[in-house]
């Protein structure tokens, strides 16, 4: 692929991710007991909580299995997403190409998790009154972030290439 050398420096922003995520990570096991809830702000905590299943603690309290599935899929995943990156184009594609490497970053850093421990931390939770967001992490974040970053360049930026693409019609021309 003629583009994969220029297009791996966006694999810096992807270790950035993981490294950011795994830190964060470590300083909640380190400093925090399971289930252990600390005040950060007045709707924001953090809490140590392992999480087996996917986003929102999805199959959370399967039988075991769903631990090597869901980091199959986002190994899986991360060789789409180095492919993809490796062929797009260098010009252009700066919000999709970020976008991607949000997500890498973010699927590497629960891989880890799920590798290292048999789940994922999660940390971070945001309250108010009696409702509660499910916690997360740092990669979660990443994905998050990565995936309305495709998502625009997908459906918003796309559609400016294509305009610009198509050819100006003069008035009055023949």
């Amino acid at each position: 692929m003629k583009y994969a050398r220029r297009n791996m420096g966006w694999l810096l922003v992807s270790a950035f991710v993981v490294g950011i995520d795994q830190v964060t990570k470590m300083a909640v096991i380190e400093n925090l007991a399971l289930y252990q809830r600390i005040e950060l702000l007045p709707m924001l905590d953090w809490v140590r909580l392992h999480n087996t299943g996917a986003a929102f603690s999805f199959l959370a309290e399967a039988s075991g299995w769903q631990n090597g599935f869901f980091a199959l899929v986002a190994l899986i995943v991360s060789a789409v997403i180095l492919w993809w990156l490796a062929s797009l184009p260098r010009k252009g594609r700066r919000v999709l190409s970020l976008g991607l490497a949000l997500v890498l970053g973010g699927a590497i850093g629960n891989v880890i998790d799920r590798l290292l421990y048999g789940y994922v931390v999660d940390f971070i939770l945001l309250h108010y009154q009696s409702w509660s967001y499910p916690a997360f992490n740092i990669a979660d974040s990443a994905i998050t972030c990565g995936v309305i970053l495709i998502l625009y360049d997908g459906v918003i930026l796309e559609r400016r290439r294509a305009k610009k693409k198509v050819p100006r019609q003069h008035a009055g021309g023949a």
